[in-house]
């Protein structure tokens, strides 16, 4: 099958038949990986990412338990008004 690379947005895209996508059973806003595999682009069927809690996640941003950090929060000066800020 032959198709044309069209824009979309700031990107280009191409479109699937539906018939491939039943194929391989995927539909409307699945996720998938694509990989660019000896010069051919590759889709593949992903499982989609599990939920992480709100804790996990911010584990993942401290790198540590967030219980057990000291989160020091200090004010910041900016410096003076530059323009017609109230303040």
């Amino acid at each position: 099958m032959q198709t044309t690379i069209v824009k979309w947005g700031n990107s280009q895209g191409v479109r699937l038949p539906k018939a491939f996508l039943k194929n391989i059973q995927l539909t409307e806003n699945d996720p998938v990986d694509i990989v660019l595999e000896k010069g051919k682009i590759v889709i593949q069927k992903t499982k989609a990412a599990k939920h992480k809690s709100t804790r996990k996640r911010l584990i993942e941003f401290y790198g540590t338990d967030y219980n057990k950090k000291q989160i020091i929060q200090k004010e910041i000066d900016w410096g003076k008004p530059l323009g017609k800020e109230i303040w």
